[in-house]
């Protein structure tokens, strides 16, 4: 019945194209996965003033703690986070010219969200996945994020239109 609800829900799709999608995403549903998704990590905010975000998130949302800036000149970013409990929000602001935060906020002035950022336990594994089913990382390989953790970004594209982080954490048999 599932089937029947979903064809409801979401339109059927047509062409070449959204039949690979199709068929991607049924033979994804079959099978054991090699790598399980884990919790939300964090949801990225561009930021286009980074003391006034970091103000606003600790005494209008009164978030528990906000972390001090921290430049990360080899991703072109600052970065400050928002512990919330159960999950956090990373503010981004531009680090220098070519920072790829700079290119967001010329096209959202008042900044907005960037990315969202999921945990996997072994990123290879989940990297051979998502590529075998057309998912495009934007890196080769991972770099190590703002968590010194290792991470890579997906194509917007091929994760319905959301820059989408994965970054590896190890999980507790």
């Amino acid at each position: 019945m599932l089937g029947s609800r979903y064809r409801t829900i979401v339109p059927r799709l047509t062409g070449p194209v959204c039949s690979l999608r199709r068929s991607l995403v049924s033979q994804a549903v079959q099978g054991s996965p090699a790598w399980k998704l884990g919790r939300l990590n964090h949801v990225a905010i561009a930021v286009p003033d980074m003391e006034q975000a970091s103000t606003f998130w600790k005494h209008v949302m009164q978030a528990d703690s906000v972390s001090e800036s921290v430049a990360m000149p080899e991703h072109g970013v600052y970065t400050v986070f928002v512990e919330l409990g159960n999950t956090k929000i990373e503010l981004l602001h531009p680090y220098g010219a070519q920072s790829p935060i700079a290119g967001f906020l010329a096209k959202n002035v008042s900044g907005g969200i960037h990315h969202i950022c999921l945990e996997v336990p072994d990123i290879s594994a989940a990297l051979e996945t998502l590529k075998a089913h057309g998912v495009r990382p934007l890196s080769d390989k991972p770099k190590i994020g703002a968590h010194g953790l290792p991470v890579v970004f997906l194509h917007p594209k091929d994760c319905g239109g959301v820059l989408t982080e994965l970054e590896e954490k190890r999980f507790p048999a």
